[in-house]
């Protein structure tokens, strides 16, 4: 009995704006259907390894190609694994990603149309730019029933079982009257050598055994290096790549290692951010083969999470064919490849951040917070990673080494600052900077999230410790001394009790005792009247707000108000302690100063409306004057 079926809305929409909107370039739907249908080979082949009633019609897997001009039809068929009745809806009846039809509503309506296949999941929903009807006639390997679905990529679709000998799938395209031209031989080969020459099953054209095949039908990556263009490696990257096959590869790296273990690698890295890159749950993205018999993907301990970005393909030598997922895990060989993966890949980025640093920019723009993930955990790596990572910093726009801060450090320096927030602007017009750069001590900026947990497991670097700027005191007086004016100005500032009898310190700390852990003078303020920091000892303050926003703190600790002693507001208000002056002038300027400190930090107010009207009280008392005057 045939069973009818709708599509959800969005299903109907995404299909019109795919067949219409989308894509500059209709010949792409072909490279879509023959690249699942060596996927559907690579799945039957790798599956009968260890279940031998999956191929026991001993298949020798290709991919036909055929053409009936007078019905106006184009036909890919293969014999690799099959789709059953619940395959097929999940397959061909869904959209494959979240959120995908919101995705591309948005680029819809713009002029320019986007070659956006893989991007959204829609790579079979190509086939409605060429054709007005699809059928799916699929059996899986293993089942005794084949089924037919059938859609015309607006009303929904049919599902009806019927009878197919042979295992596979066999997908016929009605062709519309607009794109003829895939109903001419000559075309289709043209696009098929120039999309598919990579896949390795050959690709034939019509019904006849001894036929040549259209593509190389040979492993791209077992190729010497000389004798691949860079549009065949691009094409392959798109192959490996089905979330961005309009991206191209910022870096390709093709290489092949002998020795005790022998396996080849050709691995991209991209242009563009996957969507799903800070996804918990995903996998990497390099295909393992074992003697160019594809195994599995997404291996896990084959690529360390913090390079989870790279695309590619692993041919490794040295490993049986019949290896399960599970033995993969924890196989020796498959971790010592992981090694020397790993140093290679950041050997390549360490010559390209040193060699192209306007090109290494790109990339780390789009990936240096996922590969300073591995600065938390993998110490293993943290010598190689030191000489790849790159930062912002208050005196160069452009992004600096470790070795070139350490190089720039000042005599009496003992730590590496860095100052962390949310922006770089933001940072750069932080109070806490201003002591640095009058000082002209470098600081790091840290925006990234994982710059919070990696800096406190870090320790050092050449034996330089991290320090934020934001927490504790400044130790600004001892940069640019020597080791002995060190000492006797420590030994000074012992004996110096002014602050714990400082009029305007105590009269500050008594009006804020509830909201501050300490009041004190500050080395690190030059224009600004005022800054927080946290306590020595204590949390980051930015670290400490996303715990607060992330982990559910409900406040925030005491900070430490520095106030800087030669800032007129404060010399003005050292002369109204002085003589005893007005409470409620001394209460307003205390809290007006704290509220100015919270601002700068985008932490909340205690009390908003307290804040609206002491400013409205001191605006009142400007007008006056400038009225008086």
């Amino acid at each position: 009995m045939t069973e009818k079926k709708e599509f959800q809305t969005e299903v109907s929409r995404l299909l019109d704006i795919v067949a219409n909107s989308l894509y500059s370039d209709k010949q792409v739907f072909l490279r879509e259907l023959i690249s699942n249908s060596s996927d559907a080979c690579d799945r039957r082949r790798y599956l009968g390894l260890t279940n031998k009633d999956l191929v026991t019609d001993n298949p020798e897997y290709k991919i036909r190609i055929g053409l009936d001009t007078d019905a106006r039809t184009l036909t890919i068929k293969d014999n690799g694994i099959g789709m059953d009745y619940d395959d097929l809806i999940a397959n061909l009846g869904t959209i494959a990603h979240s959120g995908t039809a919101k995705a591309v509503s948005e680029n819809a309506d713009k002029d320019e149309k986007l070659d956006l296949i893989g991007k959204f999941g829609v790579g079979f929903y190509a086939s409605f730019m060429v054709a007005g009807n699809v059928e799916v006639i699929s059996k899986k390997a293993g089942d005794d029933k084949a089924w037919k679905w059938v859609s015309d990529g607006v009303t929904g679709y049919t599902i009806d079982e019927v009878i197919k000998d042979d295992v596979g799938t066999e997908i016929t395209l009605h062709i519309k009257d607009d794109a003829s031209e895939f109903l001419l031989e000559e075309k289709l080969k043209q696009v098929i050598k120039k999309y598919s020459d990579h896949i390795s099953f050959p690709i034939i054209f019509g019904d006849a055994d001894d036929a040549e095949p259209i593509n190389k039908a040979s492993a791209i990556w077992m190729r010497p290096k000389s004798d691949i263009t860079t549009e065949e490696y691009n094409e392959f990257y798109g192959h490996v790549n089905p979330g961005m096959q309009f991206d191209a590869p910022w870096l390709t790296m093709h290489w092949r290692a002998e020795g005790v273990i022998e396996y080849t690698n050709l691995i991209f890295i991209p242009t563009m951010k996957p969507f799903d890159l800070y996804d918990p749950k995903r996998e990497n993205s390099i295909r393992l083969y074992v003697k160019r018999v594809f195994i599995t993907d997404g291996v896990e301990g084959l690529i360390l999470p913090f390079l989870r970005f790279l695309r590619g393909v692993v041919d490794c030598e040295d490993l049986p064919l019949n290896i399960s997922r599970e033995m993969l895990q924890n196989n020796p060989v498959v971790s010592k490849i992981s090694q020397a993966i790993t140093k290679k890949v950041l050997k390549e980025l360490q010559k390209m951040a040193e060699n192209e640093p306007d090109k290494f920019a790109e990339f780390w723009d789009l990936f240096g917070p996922v590969v300073k993930e591995g600065l938390y955990d993998a110490h293993q790596y943290r010598e190689d990673l030191n000489k790849v990572v790159r930062f912002y910093s208050s005196d160069f726009d452009n992004l600096v080494s470790f070795e070139e801060y350490v190089s720039r450090m000042k005599e009496g320096q003992e730590h590496i600052y860095y100052l962390s927030g949310t922006d770089i602007e933001s940072l750069r017009k932080s109070p806490q900077l201003e002591g640095f750069k009058a000082k002209g001590v470098e600081v790091l900026l840290m925006v990234d999230a994982i710059d919070e947990y990696w800096l406190p497991v870090a320790f050092n670097y050449d034996g330089k410790t991290f320090k934020s700027i934001t927490k504790g005191e400044s130790e600004l007086e001892n940069i640019g001394k020597t080791e002995k004016e060190i000492k006797e100005a420590e030994k000074a500032k012992k004996e110096d009790v002014k602050e714990n009898n400082d009029p305007v310190l105590l009269k500050i700390k008594e009006i804020l005792k509830e909201e501050v852990n300490d009041v004190r003078y500050s080395n690190r303020l030059v224009e600004s009247p005022v800054c927080l920091v946290a306590q020595d000892g204590a949390v980051d303050m930015h670290m400490e707000r996303m715990l607060k926003n992330s982990a559910g703190y409900e406040e925030l600790s005491k900070r430490v108000l520095e106030i800087n002693e030669n800032h007129s507001v404060i010399k003005k208000l050292k002369s109204v302690v002085a003589n005893d002056g007005n409470e409620d002038i001394l209460n307003d300027t205390a809290w007006l100063l704290l509220d100015q400190a919270k601002i700068i930090e985008g932490e909340s107010l205690t009390d908003p409306t307290a804040f609206v009207k002491r400013m409205s009280k001191l605006a009142d008392l400007q007008l006056d004057a400038a009225a008086k005057a």
